[in-house]
């Protein structure tokens, strides 16, 4: 047992806040979601600003999912044997590292298509072997009976700063360019990195079966939880629907039929104050069936979807983003409670990442189909399709029996 275990063994379960690990953990998500929030709306917009449209920002989003997908069943190899601490350090000094140089380019004006994809590449290599880590770290700092507390508190803060980070970042992209919000995003990655290192958890035991060994088991436990795979295999179709039309084509549409930079930005700060809201639920709903509630409010997503192909006013786009962040963020953190729950801490990285994997494999190529497809059809066409899409896989998923039959465990 590990001194922040026996830590955690002596507090009364009351909260985890009471933990001084968990609160470092905590810190760090804070710190790093100041610049996340900003960096998306100034991603976009450097793309924009280079002269790149819907195939540009396809390219930049693809050279950004390919080494996630690549990667990721190592990150989740590795986060079963390695300290998941030193794990997120190295990944969030990677991610630092590719939005530091964003911003430079874009500061000195050489910024290009391709090389922003490079950066996005490396940013994208960081985050296949931080996601799978992440998702362990709560099992090492809480008990079991306060997964679902951690989890929503861990998304709080982060939350609470994406309400306003996106207006803000539309502001500051608007008045002095992406380059700013970029570089700050960069700052945080270094500052999180740091308190991250400073949990220092030790990783488990390596099973002695090699990497391919190990991937070898982690199918074999993905494969025999059909609730876990199904709910993978409705995700490979939402997430790429989502993301196709959120990041890649709402923002085009938001600079032809409303205000550009401005308007995207109240759209995120609208998402964003939803996803806090959803966050404020978790912490005071506990359902049984969290399987699903996953399933159902997930599918929540395609309402912006629908409201920008719609070309709504903005003020439903925003009552839309709103529901549907709110169904997300429960949607989020009830999933992790339930891999947490369900999955051994000593398999954990392996079975997220091949859930990871399995939701984004359809990502480059849904991004290069809309790349492809908006030379013949308008992007408000594309982003009703997306709304279809996802409303198609929730309801083929509402139907799997297993859904019904992962309870909240404890």
């Amino acid at each position: 047992m590990t001194a922040d275990q026996r830590e955690r063994a002596a507090l009364p379960a009351e909260s985890p806040l009471r933990i001084p690990a968990f609160r470092r953990f905590l810190l760090a998500h804070l710190v790093s979601a100041t610049g996340s929030a900003m960096a998306p709306v100034a991603l976009a917009f450097a793309v924009i600003g280079q002269g790149g449209g819907a195939r540009s920002l396809g390219i930049v989003l693809t050279a950004n999912t390919v080494p996630t997908l690549v990667l990721l069943l190592m990150g989740g190899v590795l986060a079963d044997r390695m300290s998941r601490s030193r794990i997120l350090f190295l990944g969030n000094l990677g991610a630092g590292a590719a939005q530091a140089a964003v911003a430079l380019l874009v500061a000195t004006g050489t910024a290009t298509t391709f090389a922003i994809s490079v950066c996005a590449c490396l940013s994208g290599a960081s985050a296949a072997f931080i996601a799978p880590a992440a998702q362990g770290i709560a099992t090492r700092l809480v008990p079991m009976e306060q997964l679902q507390q951690a989890n929503a508190l861990v998304r709080v803060p982060g939350n609470a700063v994406k309400v306003i980070g996106p207006v803000i970042g539309g502001f500051v992209v608007s008045f002095t360019g992406p380059a700013w919000a970029l570089g700050w995003d960069a700052v945080t990655f270094a500052v999180a990195a740091l308190l991250l290192l400073g949990l220092r958890l030790a990783g488990s035991v390596p099973s002695g079966d090699g990497v391919v060994g190990d991937l070898r088991t982690g199918w074999a436990g993905f494969r025999s939880r059909s609730w876990l795979w199904s709910y993978t295999a409705a995700g490979t179709a939402v997430v790429a629907a989502w993301l196709a039309g959120y990041q890649l084509l709402g923002p085009l549409v938001a600079d032809h039929s409303y205000s550009g930079a401005r308007s995207w930005g109240l759209v995120q700060g609208a998402f964003a104050a939803g996803l806090l809201a959803g966050t404020v639920v978790c912490l005071l709903w506990k359902p049984q069936r969290l399987m699903l509630v996953c399933v159902v409010t997930s599918s929540g997503i395609m309402l912006p979807l629908a409201a920008l192909g719609l070309e709504l006013p903005l003020i439903w786009v925003l009552v839309t983003a709103v529901v549907a962040g709110i169904g997300l963020d429960v949607s989020i953190v009830s999933w992790s409670t339930i891999m947490q729950q369900q999955v051994s801490d000593g398999e954990l990285g392996r079975l997220s990442a091949f859930n990871h994997v399995g939701e984004r494999i359809a990502i480059p190529g849904a991004y290069l189909l809309v790349a492809v497809a908006s030379a013949h059809w308008s992007s408000r066409q594309i982003l009703l399709v997306c709304a279809a899409v996802i409303l198609v896989a929730s309801l083929a998923n509402a139907c799997v029996r297993d859904v019904y039959r992962i309870r909240r465990a404890g």
